[in-house]
Parts: C-alpha cells; sequence; structure tokens
C-alpha cells in the first residue's frame, strides 16, 4: 500500500473511531422536534379502533367537519435518557428543532416515571379547564364540588378521609367547591368534632373528625387535608387525547368542544391549529415549545395558527412561511376570531401577533 493510501486508511479509521466516540458520549441536553399534531374535531385509535377526540354524550352535538388541531413537541432526551453528542449536534444545526439544558425543563432528580405521572396529572387538569370554558363559554351552567387532594400524616383525617373523596357538606350544610368548605372550617374550634359529607366511589357517607389547632394558628381548627376542585358538568365530555401529556392542548380542547356544540363550522373552511394553556374562565396562557408546535402545524397543513399573547414575540420570529398568527388571550377572542372567518373575514383584520 502506498504512503498516500495509508495515511487515508488511517484517517478513515480515526474518523470512524471518532464518530463512534461522539454517539457514545451522552450529553445533559434535551432536543425539541415538532410532534404530531391532531384534530380535536376527529378520531385517534383508542383500543384499536377509531374514537372521536372529544365525545360528548346527553347533549345534541353538530359534526361540521373542518380542522382545529393541538400540537405537540416530541423529545429526545430527558430523566435517565440523555441523547448523544452527535444527536444534540444535529438538533444545533436544525432549524425545526432546538435544544435545551436537560435542568431548563425537568427539575434535578426528577424520574422518567414521575414525569410521566405529572404529564398525565396536568393533561387530565387541562381536560377539566378545557371543558369548563367551553361551557362557560356558552354560558352552560355548571358546578364545583371540593375534592380531598391528599391527607397529611399523623393527622385528624388520616384513615378516615382519602384522596379523591368528595366533600358535599359541613356539619349537614352543603358546600359547592373547595372555597365553601374552607370557608366553613373558619367557623370551627380547634377541639370540634366536624361532619363531613362525602361522596366516595358514587356511594355517599358521612365521616365525623375532631379537628386540632393549626400549628401556625392556634385558634384556626384543622382536618389535615389539603384541598382541590372538580367540575360537575351538566353531561358527559371525554377527552381522547392519546398518548400526549401536559396542559397545552387546553385552547384547542375548548375551541373543538364548542364546535361540536354549535351548529356550523368555527373554522369557516380554514385549516387551523394552535396551542395555550386555558383556565376555566377561558384565560389563556403561554406554553413551551412555540417553534416546533408551529412547524408541526404548518407540515400538517394549517394556515391559522392560534397563539398565547406571551409567546408572541418569540412566534413571531420563527413563523414559518404560509402560516398567519392570530393572538388568542382568552377563549372568547379566539371564538370571535374563528367566527369571522367563518363569515368571510380577511385573516389579516384579526389580532395577530404581527
Amino acid at each position: 500500500m502506498s504512503r498516500r493510501g495509508a495515511t487515508l486508511a488511517v484517517l478513515s479509521v480515526l474518523i470512524l473511531v471518532l464518530a463512534l466516540c461522539i454517539r457514545a458520549i451522552p450529553v445533559p441536553y434535551v432536543v425539541l422536534n415538532p410532534g404530531p399534531t391532531t384534530n380535536t374535531l376527529g378520531s385517534v385509535q383508542v383500543n384499536g379502533k377509531d374514537t372521536p377526540v372529544i365525545q360528548i354524550s346527553g347533549r345534541p352535538t353538530y359534526n361540521d367537519g373542518g380542522n382545529l388541531n393541538f400540537t405537540t413537541v416530541s423529545y429526545q432526551g430527558g430523566p435517565g435518557n440523555d441523547p448523544d453528542l452527535l444527536t444534540a449536534l444535529r438538533g444545533w444545526l436544525s432549524s425545526s428543532s432546538a435544544v435545551e439544558p436537560r435542568e431548563a425543563l425537568f427539575p434535578p432528580g426528577q424520574s422518567a416515571k414521575q414525569v410521566e405521572t405529572e404529564n398525565t396529572v396536568e393533561m387530565q387538569g387541562s381536560q377539566q379547564n378545557a371543558i369548563a370554558a367551553a361551557l362557560n363559554e356558552l354560558k352552560i351552567p355548571i358546578t364545583q364540588v371540593a375534592v380531598v387532594a391528599g391527607v397529611q400524616k399523623d393527622m385528624p383525617a388520616q384513615g378516615k378521609l382519602q384522596a379523591d373523596d368528595e366533600i358535599t357538606a359541613v356539619d349537614g350544610t352543603a358546600t359547592a367547591g373547595p372555597t365553601a368548605v374552607t370557608t366553613a372550617m373558619k367557623t370551627k374550634k380547634p377541639g370540634a368534632t366536624v361532619t363531613l359529607t362525602i361522596r366516595r366511589n358514587k356511594a355517599e357517607q358521612k365521616v365525623a373528625i375532631t379537628t386540632i389547632a393549626s400549628p401556625q394558628d392556634k385558634n384556626h381548627a384543622i382536618l389535615g387535608i389539603t384541598l382541590g376542585g372538580k367540575y360537575v358538568f351538566p353531561f358527559q365530555v371525554t377527552i381522547n387525547a392519546g398518548d400526549v401529556g401536559g396542559p397545552s392542548a387546553g385552547l384547542m380542547f375548548s375551541l373543538g368542544l364548542y364546535d361540536k356544540l354549535t351548529p356550523g363550522s368555527l373554522t369557516g373552511g380554514k385549516f387551523v391549529a394552535g396551542t395555550g394553556e386555558i383556565t376555566p374562565e377561558g384565560q389563556v396562557g403561554a406554553i413551551g415549545g412555540i417553534q416546533q408546535k408551529m412547524r408541526a402545524a404548518r407540515d400538517a397543513g394549517a394556515t391559522v395558527f392560534l397563539t398565547p399573547p406571551d409567546n408572541c414575540k418569540e412566534a413571531e420570529n420563527a413563523k414559518p412561511d404560509g402560516l398567519t398568527l392570530v393572538k388568542a388571550g382568552t377563549m372568547d377572542s379566539a371564538v370571535k376570531s374563528l367566527a369571522s372567518l367563518q363569515s368571510g373575514g380577511s385573516v389579516t383584520s384579526l389580532p395577530t401577533c404581527g
């Protein structure tokens, strides 16, 4: 073999070894890529069967078609699953990806199982908020019930209450939501016995608990529980989101439900996608991964993207060609913007991010 050939052979081996080393080196980063988008007016696979994303029982519905897609981010990396250096470098070089330090997205010490559980809880809460926001927008009455979120160890409620118990009354007085329970407890003295009416596994029962004084305020009676709230809707709504977690699909769930409960297509024939957390009152909050979600929406065919106001600046700087960003600060403003499109209004007349 000539000297030139030998040199090339050695260089080739060195390059191969370097490439293998790069692939073997994990780095504490997460690569964010465009994820799947799902039409809230369409269907997903559940146990091998096509199932509507939004199922409504006990109320007339209207299936007008169209696209109101929620968007997602696909993650490479996370707790216990750091990407290799080559994957991170590819992410840095890609215009549709982003590379973030692991700690910026996941708290130190958090396990993959904890992340999955947290995302599931956030998705469940997001769905409840989305349904409440849509029904509030439609002026359909809803109620709220207080729910035991947790029972503190070595406190009076331990062994008598458990997580997910619904508290419907305190000493015989009906309580509509956690605020009502807290207000009722303020009238009790430490050492007093309080009788709670609870609903557990759809069966109602009464539980008597003797209060103790709060360590922070000796005049304040406590049971040793943390309270949460759960909405009770006048008809059944089930959201089948597939293998998706987190709260950022809330706005699009709300709009999909609103569209199914009202005649006529809310999109006016436009392919609409979007993102945003939502409160029961219809306020839309910022989310992460806006760049990847816009790219996913455009690749799926969307021309209109509903954007939380606090994401507008970042979104405008990374907007794909052919996608108009419509600012959606509330459920009401999003509905009005889509109603304008439905009636033939111009996209340019809407509250855009630019």
